[in-house]
């Protein structure tokens, strides 16, 4: 019984004491996930002495927490794809995925042919934690839109954020929304609120002056010196003639060159007229 009770103890030990494995991944160094936590921990909170600060635990911050997250904001980004916003276009920073560098094209209504770029900066203990912050680069003249540091407040449209039923291509859509159903109640522009309900050649006025300002401002460098942050230059022949150019064949080419996947181009993995996987003629294997 000795001998089976030490070979055991042995084990547990050595599992403890393992490194951690790893993932494989395109270069020399994987991803490398957190080691097993020891028994020893679990004991030592049962047997603290007396008069010992005993430490809480801290929600949301287990080993693995880091690629939970990851994947919530794998998911995130895959939804905005599919939502389709109009006018929104967002590239995730190079630097921190919690960061969205993003563009607002407003193509009608009062602020029509404006172009406004922004961020969207996500909460480190997200989807937990509150609500993003949503900000634009430019101060555009607007009763929702802070005058000094182009912030939106989003929590007016989620004073709680609920994990799994908010979601942040909602809030994308409610800061393209603010354009085109104006609101003025606790704005955030006092002069841009009380000129809407007030005066409307002169709000029209400061709007018309404010999207000019803010055409000029987005051919200036962005605030931001991540790579990833969108870039814009005037119009050059030669190099943006060929970019539209492919931007407006990109569906012929498409169909031109389908996929390699087998579904995509008709294929089947099975012969004609037999129910053999994966067959193929003996010429295919030469």
């Amino acid at each position: 019984m000795s001998s089976a009770q030490d070979s055991s103890t042995e084990s547990s030990e050595a599992l403890s004491s393992s490194p951690s494995p790893r993932l494989s991944g395109s270069g020399g160094e994987g991803r490398q996930l957190p080691s097993i936590p020891s028994s020893e921990l679990g004991s030592a909170g049962r047997g603290n002495k007396p008069g010992s600060k005993q430490v809480p635990p801290v929600r949301g911050t287990t080993g693995y927490g880091p690629f939970l997250q990851e994947y919530s904001m794998m998911a995130e980004y895959n939804q905005l794809q599919k939502q389709k916003l109009p006018g929104v276009y967002v590239m995730p920073s190079a630097q921190s995925p919690l960061v969205w560098n993003g563009l607002l094209f407003l193509r009608q209504g009062l602020y029509q042919s404006c172009s406004l770029r922004f961020i969207l900066t996500i909460p480190d203990n997200y989807p937990d934690g509150d609500c993003p912050d949503f900000a634009f680069e430019f101060p555009v003249f607007h009763p929702m839109v802070d005058p000094l540091s182009g912030r939106v407040d989003v929590k007016r449209a989620f004073p709680k954020w609920r994990r799994n039923v908010n979601h942040l291509w909602q809030v994308l859509m409610y800061a393209r929304k603010i354009f085109y159903k104006i609101e003025t109640k606790a704005p955030l522009n006092v002069e841009a609120a009380t000129l809407y309900e007030q005066d409307t050649e002169q709000f029209r006025q400061h709007v018309a002056e404010s999207i000019q300002t803010a055409k000029q401002r987005l051919m200036q460098p962005p605030t931001s010196d991540d790579p990833f942050a969108l870039r814009f230059s005037p119009w050059t022949e030669p190099v943006h003639c060929e970019a539209k150019r492919q931007m407006l064949n990109s569906k012929t080419r498409q169909s031109e060159e389908r996929s390699a996947n087998p579904r995509d181009l008709g294929m089947s993995w099975m012969r004609p007229e037999t129910t053999q996987i994966f067959a193929r003629d003996d010429s295919a294997s030469a």
